[in-house]
């Protein structure tokens, strides 16, 4: 890959319905270059696939959060079906390193925010956790 075709992908992350033609405005390039790079990326497996975001996709809740979360034992389990049955986390990851396990939490207030990071500390085998609030969020170009 090189620099055009990482603009490309770029201008197709920001819109993915965008033609050939303003796909070919946006990078200064013909039609046929855009077509061509583009069935390139296709083919050599850069580019998998396209999808739809819609708006249930976004996160309407303006609260968003990362908590990492330690885990005694092998409870990790147990703690994860306790985490994707609660409706304000939205993910849960497993990773390695220092966490056992990163939840992706979004609430509406602050304080519901600070009523589920104190529900996930309660659970049974979490021995310490480290939260980080979402300030802002860009899509990458």
């Amino acid at each position: 890959m090189d620099e055009m075709d990482n603009r490309l992908i770029g201008a197709l992350r920001r819109n993915g319905r965008a033609s050939l033609s303003e796909l070919a405005a946006e990078l200064g390039v013909t039609r046929s270059t855009v077509r061509t790079r583009l069935d390139r990326l296709v083919a050599g497996g850069e580019i998998v696939g396209f999808t739809v975001v819609t708006r249930s996709d976004m996160r309407p809740d303006p609260v968003r959060g990362l908590m990492m979360v330690e885990i005694a034992g092998r409870g990790t389990e147990k703690i994860w079906r306790s985490l994707t049955r609660m409706p304000q986390v939205q993910m849960v990851h497993s990773t390695n390193g220092t966490w056992d396990l990163i939840a992706e939490i979004s609430t509406a207030t602050l304080e519901e925010f600070d009523q589920v990071l104190f529900a996930i500390r309660r659970l049974e085998g979490v021995t310490r956790s480290e939260t980080s609030l979402l300030l802002s969020t860009r899509r990458s170009a």
